[in-house]
């Protein structure tokens, strides 16, 4: 069994004065990359709602010491990537986005939002590439390098990029049914996959679950980062109930464990991160979403949101045991 020791709050846009406007609230699914004099983390944000009550994500980051990961250094003062023209899949937001720095380039593999209107949304994922050391980053074209087809109907979405034996390594959410709430709003369940890939465009599907359900079918998965240690894959995710997560706690997403030898062959073993719960109070007194693993000096950390899925920010726990 891992065990965990929380250190707080990294990051809160509605904490600082001096802001842009495009960044005044949320600061999700986190993303650490390590450079040479710090810790960049990525991480999708928002401003004000249209006359709609529509938000628009957008992807940012902080820049943090790396001997204290709460010493916020700088603070993009523009998005890192633009939104799609009209029509394009990504016209409505970015959200989440992964970014991975691979032999000195950095790339950004991200969710495009289209909106609907029998379900509130659409997403499908889109590549990067930045020419800046990931300040901000450039799309591959204008369309998405993975989309919902016949296998996977709805909601391509929460990737995270890794590369492992001479491969990208995108797991991925994808919508297995949308369904009506008693209040006659959409809402979706979601399950974790895996793909390959040679060059970052054309991508081989695994085709199939890689998880095991802990709380029946109708459980969502999200946010399957991976990372290699000690001759073994592990997978960090999160998971929720289908109903009733966003105002009460004990549905809302809570962080599941999995471990692989080959990448495709998963064992689900949730208890191994059991003591990484909610606190009594504050930021992520209502759940912990969207993690991420940073290996820092010999040190290993997770990355994640807090309440109101980063509406809250989010920090960061010492992880121990491995």
């Amino acid at each position: 069994m891992l065990s965990f020791e929380k250190k707080g709050v990294i990051f809160d846009p509605s904490l600082y004065k001096d802001v842009p406007l495009w960044m005044k609230g949320f600061a999700q699914a986190p993303n650490a990359v390590v450079l040479n004099d710090k810790v960049r983390v990525y991480f999708c944000t928002r401003g004000d709602p249209d006359e709609n009550n529509m938000y628009v994500s957008r992807l940012a980051y902080v820049d943090i010491c790396k001997t204290d990961l709460t010493n916020i250094l700088e603070i993009s003062l523009e998005p890192c990537l633009d939104l799609g023209n009209l029509g394009e899949f990504d016209e409505f937001g970015t959200y989440p986005v992964s970014v991975m720095k691979h032999k000195n380039e950095f790339y950004a593999c991200y969710g495009g939002w289209t909106r609907c209107e029998s379900v509130p949304f659409n997403v499908s994922l889109g590549m990067s590439k930045s020419a800046n050391n990931g300040k901000t980053f450039t799309k591959f074209g204008n369309g998405p390098i993975l989309a919902p087809h016949m296998d996977e109907p709805f909601v391509i979405t929460s990737p995270k990029l890794r590369f492992y034996n001479n491969k990208y390594v995108l797991s991925y959410t994808y919508g297995t049914k949308w369904f009506l709430d008693e209040n006659g709003r959409a809402e979706i369940i979601y399950k974790i996959r895996i793909a390959f890939s040679d060059d970052l465009i054309n991508w081989k599907r695994c085709g199939k679950n890689i998880l095991a359900d802990r709380l029946g079918d109708d459980e969502a998965q999200a946010c399957g980062d991976i990372f290699y240690k000690n001759n073994k894959y592990h997978m960090f995710f999160c998971y929720r109930e289908a109903l009733d997560f966003r105002n009460n706690p004990n549905n809302s997403y809570k962080i599941g464990y999995a471990s692989s030898s080959d990448l495709m062959d998963w064992k689900r073993n949730d208890a191994m991160v059991e003591s990484l719960k909610v606190s009594e109070k504050g930021w992520d007194s209502e759940m912990i979403a969207y993690p991420n693993i940073l290996e820092l000096d010999s040190k290993i950390y997770i990355l994640y949101g807090g309440n109101g899925n980063g509406k809250t920010g989010f920090g960061y726990a010492e992880v121990n045991g491995f």
